[in-house]
């Protein structure tokens, strides 16, 4: 059975009447090793002193936010104390309103919208001094564009909207003129349907750059003659889904390549078939497959890349 999603009256690209049929399908492909995913990643949580920890510490609040999403995707996100987590998310904001990717380090953008998507999982948004918050909005150039920092780094990542980055092949990059690239594709257009702005987008052209990122394994890749990620399922999957042209991809053949890159030991979820795993691809593999209906995940939204049921919470609730 499909499961029903409110839309925002503008947002009304979320139909999933498209995706994959019937539940058996999806497990003659293999089965997701959701309890063994939950292990990893609160195990993951508590090691703080593996070389994977030390290297992320500066970014910590984007793997909060990854592991916590795939938690709640899950419906584990009760394994993990609320009090402890919202604590230390405010322990990183700035007197500027930005929050750093950890205690102690410097205000983003990025770590500043990873903060705000936890807090609105635990429903804690109400914490947060908005009108702080909005200083962000100090960060953009008189061309659309964002700033990442108080250093002017820029990057359609840290936009909210521009059509500047749009590309002959229907794509979009980082910059005017820049290689397109399905990371940047993403924000772009989720940042365009967010504001409501989906109709500057030629979709034909830019779902058939789309769609021909996957490849014969089934996986999905960034950009022409590389290799496929499974984080490409979600950058890839949701603007697809964004532009409703995700039925020209073969969904049967993602799916099984995001299922045959699990850890079926430890839990866990890496870049392809047989390669380590981390925090980063286990969510995309995970948020991959609730774009894709798959049974016992939640659905997530394609351009909040949060679970529908936290939108549909702030958005009717106000």
């Amino acid at each position: 059975m499909r499961r029903k999603v409110k839309v925002s009256p503008n947002r009304n690209f979320f139909s999933r009447s498209k995706l994959m049929s019937s539940t058996s399908s999806f497990f003659q492909m293999g089965q997701l090793a959701a309890d063994k995913h939950v292990r990893y990643i609160l195990m993951a949580e508590k090691e703080k002193e593996g070389i994977e920890s030390v290297v992320m510490d500066h970014l910590r609040m984007n793997g909060a936010y990854w592991g916590l999403t795939t938690l709640d995707l899950l419906e584990k996100l009760g394994t993990v104390s609320e009090d402890e987590v919202v604590s230390w998310v405010m322990t990183c904001q700035h007197e500027s309103g930005g929050f750093a990717g950890n205690t102690g380090h410097d205000p983003h953008v990025l770590y500043t919208l990873s903060a705000v998507q936890i807090l609105a999982l635990f429903d804690k948004l109400n914490i947060l001094d908005v009108e702080k918050v909005s200083n962000v909005a100090g960060l953009q150039n008189k061309d659309g564009s964002f700033a990442g920092d108080m250093w002017g780094e820029i990057d359609t990542r840290r936009l909210l909207t521009t059509l500047l980055a749009a590309n002959l092949d229907g794509g979009f990059g980082c910059t005017p003129g820049a290689e397109s690239h399905a990371g940047q594709i993403f924000c772009c257009v989720g940042a365009l349907a967010i504001t409501g702005n989906l109709h500057h987008v030629d979709k034909d052209k830019l779902g058939w750059w789309l769609c021909e990122r996957q490849v014969e394994s089934g996986g999905l890749n960034g950009r022409p003659k590389k290799l496929p990620d499974v984080c490409y399922s979600w950058w890839v999957l949701s603007s697809l889904i964004m532009i409703d042209r995700v039925h020209w991809i073969d969904k049967a053949k993602l799916v099984k390549f995001i299922l045959d890159s699990q850890d079926l030991d430890n839990g866990g979820i890496s870049d392809r078939p047989n390669d380590a795993v981390d925090i980063f691809h286990t969510y995309f593999g995970i948020a991959g497959l609730s774009l894709l209906e798959y049974p016992g995940v939640k659905a997530i939204d394609p351009a909040y890349a949060l679970p529908v049921d936290v939108i549909n919470r702030i958005i009717f609730t106000k």
